[in-house]
């Protein structure tokens, strides 16, 4: 089945926020359950996050520009962390809410309706969790997996409540409403700490996930057991192996080096060869192959992150700059062989 692209799945997801907004508020207006309007508040929050999220991924389709050559692809980022500083927000009213009416308990009117209304929206977000979930794998769009994990969460956040809803009918123990709606806010609050925690994982230049880095170093041995000589010697070794995710675009770039003896052609072809075939593996993958050959080394490479002495003369740095790969710096990761590993996320 082919999933509608992120900003059709986000409009989607904006207007089922508000069907259940008005579902989730009539099973609190005729229970008067302060669970329930505790779950009727983080619709709220649904609906903020999925409107953000579309705005974020709008900017994000934005193709590379003279200030971002790069692209823009780290909006996405942005819509994670709004959206977890939302849920802490609502966590917040939540427990606030909660507390008074552990102090000042009362008891529930229709609980039989409320229920109904509550499990509706739960059938609703419980979709909507499933294929926002599903397609943020398919576009590696965080902004879809951000405002899939929040529906899923407001899923179980929902049961939870109805539960402690059907509790109280048949104890008649009125403080388990609003002891069940604190549990619903401490909920949320871990699930707003994953989202911030992700965004500024994005943000500060994270390496790739770890199916991306598998797929990369696959492709990398690969030519490494093609080219040999005679003997059965590698003519080809990759180092200096680095990588970052932004969005839905990752990004790889890497040393490779060569006998001296080879024409620039042949080397040229070599590496158009193995970007070819790393963007084939991973389609949103951009690779940049700086060639070298076997006994020489960059005078700065990635993982150089100290400063240039400041007694260094200009033309030193110059050639620092010219030597240097065209590439932000980053945390140095490399392949088996190399002098460091790469990283990946989990």
């Amino acid at each position: 089945m082919k999933l509608p692209r992120p900003k059709t799945l986000l409009w989607m997801s904006a207007a089922a926020a508000v069907l259940t907004i008005i579902l989730k508020t009539l099973a609190w207006y005729v229970t008067g359950s302060v669970g329930l309007l505790s779950d009727a508040m983080e619709s709220f929050v649904n609906l903020a996050g999925a409107v953000f999220a579309l705005m974020m991924v709008t900017i994000a389709e934005r193709p590379a520009d003279e200030d971002h050559p790069h692209g823009h692809h780290k909006a996405e980022y942005f819509s994670s962390g709004f959206e977890g500083m939302l849920i802490f927000g609502a966590a917040l009213g939540i427990l606030w809410t909660s507390i008074d009416r552990l102090m000042n308990p009362q008891p529930l009117e229709q609980l039989g309706w409320g229920m109904a209304f509550s499990m509706a929206s739960t059938v609703l977000n419980g979709i909507g969790a499933w294929v926002l979930l599903k397609a943020a794998k398919v576009h590696n769009s965080i902004a879809l997996e951000a405002d899939g994990r929040h529906l899923r969460t407001d899923v179980w956040t929902s049961l939870g409540v109805v539960a402690g809803v059907a509790l109280v009918q048949l104890t008649g123990w009125l403080w388990l409403d609003p002891v069940v709606a604190i549990a619903v806010a401490l909920n949320i609050l871990k699930e707003g700490w994953h989202l911030i925690r992700n965004s500024s994982h994005g943000l500060m230049d994270s390496v790739v996930d770890s199916e991306t880095a598998d797929s990369i170093q696959q492709t990398l041995d690969r030519f490494v057991q093609q080219e040999k000589d005679a003997q059965g010697r590698e003519l080809v070794r990759f180092d200096h192996v680095v990588t970052r995710a932004a969005g839905q675009r990752s990004f790889v770039s890497m040393h490779m080096h060569v006998p001296a003896s080879w024409t620039l052609g042949r080397s040229a072809k070599l590496r158009n060869d193995v970007e070819r075939a790393l963007v084939e593996s991973q389609p949103q993958l951009h690779a940049t192959i700086e060639m070298l050959p076997f006994d020489m080394e960059p005078v700065q490479t990635l993982g150089d992150l100290e400063p240039v002495a400041e007694a260094a003369s200009a033309s030193t740095a110059a050639t620092i700059s010219s030597v240097a790969p065209p590439v932000s710096c980053q945390p140095q990761h490399g392949f088996p062989g190399s002098a460091v590993r790469m990283g990946a996320r989990e």
